[in-house]
């Protein structure tokens, strides 16, 4: 368990994160850490590590030393092989480790080991970091914009990856933050929503979800008739160019679907959009 009690981190004049309240992580939650550029997001990830101080109190079950750290900048020495780096990083061959050779596998990096790093794709560093981190099986993992500068495809791909990685690892422990919210739908439990280094808002991704959204989401494109249907139920906060309509229940989402197929107008439905409950939280705490 990782609780942040009231933690504040200041430089100089500027408060970086100010929590204002308790966060617990339990083991096992996935949490999605979200919010604009200088919301804290990374700040706040230091602060845990101990790389910034704080103020408040942080207690985890394990040293910070511990916890398996992906930051936005990775550097390593570009004379040598990928394979000679990730064997004086574990201390072994990769052969006599089952895990690494796994790894190596799994994020299909066979191939690269010959490469040396000022070689490797965007993607292919971001692999080889992870790999490095993973390997380290710490009980807590931390992410920070993991696919920071890498084209649409290659984020899906590692998040994909991701996903499918931390299905198998029910009991560990992660921290990620990310600025494209489809990332996180299918990879987090709980989303931490920060602003300004203030805490909007704290959950279960589903009870967010429900508590700004309602039981679902139908979306679509602006236009005058999609206008006019949409004034005729819940509208809700949405994305520019989208409208969004909150359905209470199964009967109103089909009553709304049922309106856009007949006026020939394409919709999304969603009972997980993130960034459609973040936006409608923002609007709500700026109301209050």
């Amino acid at each position: 368990m990782i609780i942040l009690d009231n933690v504040k981190v200041s430089f100089k004049d500027k408060i970086a994160v100010n929590l204002g309240r308790v966060i617990e992580i339990n083991a096992g939650d996935r949490v999605g850490i979200i919010g604009s550029n200088g919301a804290g997001k990374t700040t706040l990830l230091k602060s845990i590590l101990g790389v910034v101080p704080h103020e408040g109190d942080i207690s985890m079950d394990i040293e910070s030393r511990e916890i398996a750290v992906h930051m936005q900048q990775n550097e390593y020495i570009e004379t040598v092989p990928v394979k000679i780096i990730m064997e004086a990083i574990m201390g072994c061959k990769i052969e006599n480790n089952p895990l690494l050779m796994e790894m190596i596998e799994f994020f299909d990096f066979k191939d690269n080991l010959k490469k040396r790093w000022k070689h490797l794709s965007g993607g292919q560093k971001q692999r080889l970091t992870l790999i490095m981190v993973l390997c380290k099986e710490s009980p807590v993992t931390m992410l920070d914009e993991v696919t920071s500068g890498l084209d649409f495809e290659t984020r899906q791909r590692l998040m994909e990856k991701l996903t499918e990685w931390y299905k198998r690892r029910s009991d560990t422990t992660l921290l990620i933050t990310s600025h494209y919210y489809e990332e996180l739908e299918n990879l987090a439990t709980k989303i931490l929503y920060l602003e300004e280094g203030a805490v909007v808002d704290y959950g279960d991704k589903e009870e967010l979800f429900k508590k700004y959204c309602g039981d679902s989401v139908i979306a679509f494109k602006e236009s005058d008739k999609a206008e006019e249907i949409a004034n005729e139920h819940n509208r809700i906060y949405a994305p520019a160019g989208t409208i969004a309509v909150s359905c209470k229940n199964r009967d109103e989402e089909v009553a709304v679907c049922s309106k856009l197929a007949s006026a020939d107008i394409n919709f999304r439905r969603s009972n997980n959009d993130i960034e459609i409950m973040t936006i409608n939280a923002k609007m709500r705490r700026k109301l209050q």
